[in-house]
């Protein structure tokens, strides 16, 4: 089935309710299944995950059915399904859901690496369905009016810190995949442009893998950019600074307020104001986007595409092993990195 034929048929059915499921039961797999079960339009046949208790959270959280395996789900009949399973199976479970073609959604990371993530990429193509990755901070309201705020201008740097305690639920990936690869998304959507220089600096102060991670990039188009992520700050933040020849646009993603500067003066005055942002739950608006190019057959939100990209500027920055935070013979409490 090619591209034109999906898209035709998901028009010619765009009355109907969209049968969809969700792999993986963790804690982002239900919230998912939780959003999809209140949205018209879309009858959320189940949820899929091997561990009997993350079965029973998913029932006792959403009240949907509960599967033990895909091949239980696909026997029910479905148009589409959303992955949030672990990352390493993610290339497995996508391609035998586009053999069946099933149009998927896949959580971020796309895959484990860029060849798993072209893979997907090429079958979601000939099979022609549609293959959305889920970066889902692009849907948060205080990046979006960020993005607003920078379109048409001309961007001269990018700066981002997101950083916290390390995370429960943590075991195979270090803060580069699990968080920094958000930012990098967002580096590239904002300067619509790719990355084409990486300057990493890791280290494991805790942490089995990287536990801190300064990263700076130069874009195609000449933006310079900086990532400050890690595990070691006691609590969350998630700030954003665009600086471009007009104006300086300062976001915080978890208050969600959004200020910009402008109206440089010789005397160094200048004007400031708080922008409009919107309300909305990210991963409700990341999945009706899903959901719209389903019934579309226009191109997702995040393409498949973009989602490698990301992954494979990630992986870059980890091409230098990540060294120790300090010496085993320094003396002295050690320092949070904040």
């Amino acid at each position: 089935m090619n591209a034109k034929v999906s898209a035709a048929g998901a028009k010619a059915d765009i009355g109907r309710a969209l049968r969809v499921g969700v792999i993986g039961a963790g804690v982002m797999g239900s919230n998912h299944a939780r959003v999809l079960a209140g949205l018209p339009g879309v009858l959320l046949i189940g949820i899929v995950d091997p561990l009997p208790e993350h079965r029973t959270r998913a029932i006792d959280l959403v009240g949907c059915r509960a599967f033990e395996s895909l091949d239980q789900l696909f026997a029910e009949g479905i148009d589409a399904v959303t992955i949030a399973a672990p990352t390493h199976l993610h290339h497995e479970i996508a391609l035998a859901c586009i053999a069946r073609n099933i149009h998927i959604l896949v959580e971020k990371p796309v895959a484990s690496t860029v060849e798993e993530g072209r893979e997907i990429v090429a079958a979601a193509e000939r099979a022609g369905v549609t293959l959305m990755v889920g970066h889902v901070e692009r849907f948060n309201p205080a990046v979006a009016a960020i993005k607003k705020a920078i379109s048409g201008e001309d961007i001269l740097s990018i700066g981002i810190t997101r950083v916290g305690p390390f995370p429960p639920r943590m075991s195979n990936v270090g803060v580069v995949i699990d968080l920094a690869v958000h930012d990098i998304d967002l580096i590239r959507w904002f300067t619509e442009s790719d990355i084409v220089e990486v300057q990493p600096q890791l280290s494991s102060a805790v942490a089995e893998r990287e536990d801190i991670a300064l990263l700076q990039f130069r874009t195609a188009s000449g933006v310079l950019a900086h990532i400050n992520t890690n595990w070691l700050t006691p609590f969350k933040a998630r700030n954003v600074t665009v600086a471009t020849r007009g104006k300086y646009v300062m976001g915080d993603l978890l208050t969600r307020q959004v200020t910009e500067c402008f109206g440089f003066k010789p005397d160094g005055s200048y004007s400031m104001r708080h922008l409009p942002v919107g309300h909305d739950e990210p991963l409700r608006a990341e999945l009706i986007a899903f959901l719209d190019a389903v019934r579309s057959g226009k191109l997702p939100a995040v393409s498949g595409d973009e989602g490698v990209a990301s992954l494979e500027i990630a992986i870059r920055c980890l091409e230098s092993p990540a060294r120790p935070a300090a010496s085993t013979m320094r003396k002295g409490p050690r320092r949070i990195a904040g």
